[in-house]
């Protein structure tokens, strides 16, 4: 097992790295920023280097400073976290390089993952289901219209490299497609580099459902069911739950199993996601691979009891996973919130100073946060400052226990998306189960 581990990250999974690396008896290095010196994982690490000014380009994006404070700090390995170098195959690599273990997937792993198009090349490969679309990049808007007319409208755009929603189209019609086309490769370019576009048919009101698995180096792969991310934002993510309340024992078997042999196929080691589509015929379609630890991990934590981080370090070190499928069960419901610094309906960020703060408790509740009383919540990162994770027996007892903890929640000082979620924790589709990405395009907020 590692003695010393770098956190190449800020905000609450920095902190949730601390407390697993502290339960392993492993020694933390935190990173900041000159805008961070007062983060808790700062505080809470047992060391810890100023990497850079607040620009995350010039700290938690700034390789060479990170590498010298691992190597200063005498750290063996290198946790990335979520965001920021947690899928970038170079850092990988030159951890590698340099001696220090990269705590996620092998950088060749990551490179063929990364790359939605080779994914979608590799899953072809392992026969798991795939939307019809393209092989490769399209070149031009003269095949981009061919495709399209062939697969049938509509259908949707995508960066190969991308992620978030950026460089994502979709298409209704073939008169919309040049700009379209255009506007994908221009925002692929400038968010990550690369211009190259695939195209595919666009699956109308799926369910998002992704599967957790769990990999070592000696060839065990492993999956940890599956999380309801459809309650979404423009892409992102707002609400995630597990497990999903419409999958049969026998769908969620066939996607673990579709999961595993994607994993395998690449020489996944580490605890990563594959994520699926699923259509209103419960058919799934592989739709990309995330190469780290999600966000949304704690409801799988929930739900399964299996601390997803710790086995991810354990497994980074060499160690073969305690877990076969077959101990793996699935226990209640599990449902978590993601609390953004935001104006909850006009999603605008809200940073500026907390002056109360009250995290709600009890039975089956748990908050992973980094904020505190009087904590200056910043303007230069990511708006996320808390998860709230209710566990329960039953989805419906999940949600009354969601409400309760989110009514429980105090944050005052600045905007927050609790009243948000507390709206959608109401709704009536979202009690029955009646979930897809476009949930919220169809529910009036205001």
């Amino acid at each position: 097992m590692f003695h010393k581990i770098l956190i190449a990250n800020r905000g609450e999974i920095a902190l949730r790295i601390i407390r697993a690396c502290k339960e392993l008896g492993i020694k933390t290095v935190a990173v900041y920023s000159t805008a961070d010196s007062n983060s808790l994982h700062v505080k809470l690490a047992d060391e810890s280097v100023c990497i850079g000014p607040p620009s995350s380009l010039q700290s938690y994006l700034n390789i060479n400073a990170i590498i010298s404070a691992a190597e200063l700090t005498d750290a063996e390995a290198i946790h990335p976290g979520y965001g920021f170098l947690a899928e970038n195959a170079a850092f990988a690599e030159i951890c590698e390089n340099c001696g220090i273990t990269f705590i996620g997937p092998s950088s060749e792993s990551m490179r063929l993952m990364g790359d939605k198009i080779s994914a979608r090349q590799a899953m072809i490969k392992e026969k798991v289901p795939i939307l019809p679309g393209t092989e490769d990049a399209v070149q031009d808007v003269n095949e981009a219209i061919k495709i399209a007319k062939k697969i049938g409208f509509p259908v949707i755009i995508k960066a190969s490299a991308g992620g978030g929603g950026r460089g994502m189209k979709i298409v209704h019609s073939p008169a919309a497609l040049p700009n379209a086309f255009a506007t994908a490769r221009a925002e692929a370019q400038a968010g990550f580099g690369n211009p190259e576009v695939y195209i595919e048919k666009y699956c109308q009101q799926p369910r998002h459902v992704e599967i957790q698995i769990l990999g070592d180096k000696h060839g065990n792969v492993i999956h940890l069911g599956e999380r309801d991310c459809s309650i979404q934002r423009r892409h992102q993510k707002l609400i995630e739950e597990s497990p999903c309340s419409v999958l049969t024992p026998q769908l969620r078997a066939e996607m673990g199993d579709a999961a595993v042999r994607a994993a395998k196929s690449v020489n996944y080691n580490s605890a990563g996601t594959i994520e699926f589509l699923l259509d209103s015929d419960d058919k799934f379609y592989f739709m990309e691979m995330n190469t780290r630890i999600q966000v949304e991990h704690p409801v799988t934590e929930m739900v399964t009891g299996i601390d997803i981080i710790r086995e991810q370090i354990r497994s980074a070190a060499g160690l073969k996973l305690r877990y076969k499928q077959s101990d793996v069960k699935i226990r209640g419901h599990a449902i978590e919130c993601r609390i953004n610094a935001e104006d909850p309906f006009k999603f605008t960020p809200c940073p500026g100073k907390i002056t109360s703060y009250h995290t709600p408790g009890g039975l089956g509740v748990r908050v992973d946060s980094f904020v505190y009383d009087q904590y200056t919540v910043l303007p230069y990162y990511d708006s996320l400052i808390s998860k709230l994770i209710v566990h329960a027996d039953t989805r419906e007892d999940a949600i009354r226990r969601m409400l309760r903890a989110l009514d429980e929640y105090i944050i005052e000082g600045i905007k927050t998306t609790i009243p948000f979620h507390k709206r959608i924790l109401s709704n009536k589709d979202f009690i029955e189960g009646h979930l897809d990405t476009g949930f919220l395009e169809r529910m009036v907020l205001e």
